[in-house]
């Protein structure tokens, strides 16, 4: 059984519809549950009846840390992420192969077969050029205020957090997670970016600017990894 052109174009069409179908972009969202907040939970505290209004159990002296230390504290990222990376690459392969085949010889005379001798000759040329650029390089500065998430067992801090910015064409957001050493925060509870270690940064946008630097369903599928041509 035969498909004509209009059934193979049919199937063709539906095959890409299911394509664009299961690619449905990504679009990130505000308060997403890997970078929001964790809300300390309420403790009731223990309370000494000591007849005083001053309570040890609320005080902060003068000689102690204001560091964050527990979970729900305030820790600003400063951004200076920098990165390049360079590369290149250059092949060049050549193989030359010759192989003769003479002629046997009876009585001191070469054979033949109606006149044309019985020798042969093999010869193949192979040859290969290939040369690879890539230079890139990438900035981000900034800061970004996150909050403690989890206290490890050996005091390390894991912190998450995200800002939005609104613009007229949409918005631009900057998320981080990662775990830092409470010997890392300044005094003023900043730190650096290049010492969360595990660092997940992530810097985006949405709306038309965004959405004008990205391909399309149709033509990711041309260049996809699934395409046989």
């Amino acid at each position: 059984m035969q498909m004509n052109l209009a059934s193979f174009s049919w199937v063709v069409l539906v095959l890409l519809g299911l394509a664009g179908c299961t690619s449905t972009p990504y679009t990130p969202k505000p308060d997403d549950p890997e970078f929001a907040p964790v809300i300390p939970s309420l403790t009731e505290q223990e309370l000494e009846p000591s007849g005083s209004i001053f309570q040890d159990n609320y005080a902060n002296n003068l000689y102690s840390d204001i560091k964050a230390h527990r979970v729900g504290d305030i820790i600003t990222v400063d951004l200076a992420e920098s990165t390049r990376a360079q590369k290149q690459a250059t092949t060049n392969q050549a193989k030359d192969s010759n192989v003769n085949i003479n002629a046997p010889s009876l009585g001191g005379v070469s054979a033949s077969v109606a006149g044309y001798p019985l020798s042969a000759s093999l010869s193949s040329n192979n040859e290969f050029d290939g040369q690879a650029n890539t230079n890139q390089s990438n900035s981000l500065q900034g800061s970004i205020t996150v909050s403690v998430a989890q206290v490890l067992a050996n005091g390390n801090l894991m912190v998450q957090g995200e800002k939005w910015i609104m613009l007229n064409t949409g918005e631009e957001y900057v998320r981080i997670s990662g775990m830092i050493r409470p010997q890392d925060i300044e005094s003023d509870n900043r730190i650096a970016s290049n010492r969360v270690a595990n660092a997940r940064i992530y810097y985006g946008g949405t709306g038309d600017f965004a959405n004008t630097q990205s391909r399309g369903w149709l033509a990711k599928f041309f260049n996809s990894e699934w395409m046989p041509f």
